[in-house]
């Protein structure tokens, strides 16, 4: 269930069926509502800040709940109040500032999202050019996909010792027409190849600017 069918909203009810799974999504706005009428798999005109319009709609059913109203902090929490009185197993909510994540994770948010920062932030480090693709977990961990080092090329991993010198993990290996390979200790990383790479996301940092702290 979807509660907010903006921008970030309606792209994630919508992804949600691509995957292959239902989805009702719920919004207080009627032409909303319409403009994806036809794309989920229900789509409802309601006030998700009543307790019985909720029960009504059969809320209490579903697993996961994303709060997705990024304009209306009183109906956010109070949306995400509702899904917590009925249960709800999985609560994600678009938090539109920290204050908001720290309410809503106080009234029983089991995941805080926050799209525009997340956004910035691997945008930030895609225009340096270090880094491929970013993906940042709320722990401070982090998955890129970047160039291979120029301290690592010609090298097998085992040579490289990457995990001892940088504290990052490569996971797997891409090269030009070759499908994707996980990384072994016999694998030798050419000067071509993008690096799947975990870890920190200082040290993911550092290990793509080349740049070794310590040894």
């Amino acid at each position: 269930m979807v509660i907010g069918l903006g921008r970030f909203g309606g792209a994630v009810a919508q992804s949600l069926v691509r995957l292959g799974h239902d989805v009702m999504g719920i919004d207080r706005k009627e032409d909303l509502v319409q403009v994806w009428g036809d794309r989920l798999t229900h789509a409802v005109q309601a006030d998700s800040t009543n307790e019985n319009v909720m029960l009504q709609l059969g809320v209490a059913d579903f697993s996961h709940a994303i709060v997705a109203i990024g304009s209306d902090l009183a109906a956010s929490l109070m949306s995400l109040m509702v899904l917590t009185e009925l249960g709800i197993k999985d609560i994600w909510v678009k938090a539109m500032s920290p204050e908001h994540g720290q309410i809503a994770q106080r009234i029983g948010a089991h995941h805080v999202i926050f799209p525009e920062a997340d956004m910035g932030m691997r945008v930030a480090h895609l225009i340096t050019g270090r880094m491929m693709d970013f993906i940042e977990f709320e722990d401070g961990f982090a998955i890129a996909k970047i160039h291979a080092p120029a301290g690592t090329h010609d090298l097998t991993l085992a040579e490289a010792h990457v995990r001892s010198r940088f504290g990052v993990t490569i996971v797997g290996v891409k090269r030009a027409n070759e499908d994707f390979q996980h990384a072994l200790p016999a694998t030798r990383i050419r000067a071509a190849d993008l690096l799947i790479v975990s870890g920190p996301t200082r040290k993911i940092e550092e290990f793509a600017s080349g740049h070794r702290k310590g040894k």
